[in-house]
């Protein structure tokens, strides 16, 4: 070969490395191991050995925990200032590095297999347990005993779920974080408490900032729902003062209520709750995106009923008024072409309409027969139907917003919580039959 033809082929090679040939990002052991970083990656393998090296001496098992509590501060000091790539490294690596020993878990597998029927089996058991416990939740432990480690790590999970339908390998990190949130958020250690006008500004100001159903538009939108008829319960956690991790918005009425739109009639006369017989949820918002998968909407509905029994003995009735988010995007694909666009305009249709008559058909069938992997198939309806209501009744043109038309043509729904039959509709749920009232059945297609 000679020398032109070596140093073409020399520069041919190294601008063949330099192209991105392989989609698939390097894991953070091959990058501990590297020299040199990727383009795409955010640490360089010298800041990645040393970040690693920070998070391990964070759970140092020679530290005390004052000394590993104020490690973690410092982390924590650290990523407040960080880019969302340099964030992301550093769950990678908590991610990937700080697993359970493999060795060790198939040992102590291995044990309790062999002791199962025998006196060893709980002591195996045992061992097992502790065997697959992960470094990781020792981490999450020593960020949770800093003041404000418990916020820190919620918000963490928030802004890592952006993140997981593109990289699996961060699922470990936030399935070990929902695991630990599911018990630091038990609702034992939950306050219920009523939220009203009288309320710090500043937790009334949340309700605006978190309000996911029907969103509040002006203090004096705020003021109506928190008026003499209404009641506002959340659940609040001691470690996230002046925060409602949820909350329930209630009107207190003589009959149910099929339309949004009285209920935020801001010049409405307050109802008379001497009549009052009906209370109406009609909203429920999560607010802490970190705590996905952290079940405590169930539990509310029964503390806020509870509490509601205590001081309006006369009330008997307790129903939604919800929306149907997923009614129209599963109509676009299941309903005949030409009556999808004779809805364009479904607000307008007359009521002996055959149009209206099948939009209301369609929208039973959606709420009364649709399953996914055994949960009804609405999100809103999984909720509900899963803490034991049934689907009560279908209202036309209950939310003219444009947000209520976009979901659902306007249509919202009312799910009754008959407190003798919770357990009776939950079981049938189980059974994959969605419970349904009469009036719903009715309107099948």
């Amino acid at each position: 070969m000679t020398p032109p033809d070596w140093f073409s082929q020399g520069v041919s090679m190294l601008r063949t490395s330099t192209k991105k040939t392989d989609p698939m990002p390097r894991s953070t052991m091959e990058r501990l191991k590297a020299t040199l970083r990727h383009e795409e990656e955010a640490m360089s393998p010298r800041t990645l050995r040393q970040t690693l090296k920070d998070l391990q001496a964070i759970v140092d098992p020679m530290v005390s925990e004052v000394e590993g509590g104020r490690r973690a501060q410092a982390m924590m000091d650290w990523y407040a200032q960080a880019t969302l790539p340099h964030r992301r490294d550093l769950w990678l690596l908590m991610s990937e590095r700080f697993v359970a020993d493999p060795e060790r878990v198939k040992k102590a597998q291995t044990q309790f297999a062999a002791a199962v029927g025998t006196p060893d089996e709980a002591a195996a058991e045992v061992l097992y347990r502790r065997a697959t416990v992960s470094p990781r939740r020792r981490l999450l432990q020593r960020f949770s005993a800093n003041p404000q480690g418990v916020h820190f790590l919620v918000n963490m999970r928030a802004e890592l779920q952006a993140q997981l339908k593109t990289d699996k390998r961060l699922a470990a990190l936030d399935v070990e974080m929902e695991y630990m949130f599911s018990t630091w958020f038990d609702v034992g250690f939950l306050d219920l408490r009523r939220i009203s006008w009288d309320s710090p500004a500043s937790l009334v100001e949340k309700l605006i900032q978190y309000e996911a159903v029907h969103d509040i538009r002006s203090w004096a939108d705020v003021k109506n729902r928190l008026d003499s008829d209404r009641r506002c319960y959340g659940f609040f956690h001691p470690r996230l003062a002046g925060e409602p991790l949820i909350f329930v918005e209630v009107a207190l009425m003589n009959e149910i209520a099929t339309s949004i739109t009285p209920l935020l009639d801001e010049a409405a006369a307050p109802a008379d709750l001497g009549k009052a017989t009906t209370a109406i949820f009609y909203s429920i918002s999560s607010t802490q995106r970190g705590l996905r998968g952290v079940s405590f909407g169930d539990s509310l509905i029964k503390r806020v009923v509870e509490t509601l029994k205590d001081e309006f003995p006369r009330l008997r009735t307790f129903v939604t008024l919800s929306p149907i988010p997923g009614l129209r995007a599963w109509l676009s694909k299941h309903a005949p072409a030409e009556m999808v666009k004779a809805w364009e305009h479904a607000e307008d249709l007359p009521e002996p309409s055959p149009e209206r008559r099948a939009l209301l058909g369609w929208a039973a069938r959606y709420l009364g027969d649709q399953i996914d992997e055994g949960k009804p198939l609405d999100p809103v309806a999984r909720f509900h139907l899963g803490n034991g209501a049934r689907v009560e009744k279908l209202n036309w043109a209950a939310d003219p917003s444009p947000k209520g038309l976009k979901q659902s043509y306007g249509l919202m729904v009312n799910y009754l919580y008959d407190l003798k039959r919770l357990d009776k509709h939950r079981a049938l749920l189980a059974q994959g039959k969605i419970p349904i009232a009469a009036a719903i059945k009715d309107l099948y297609l």
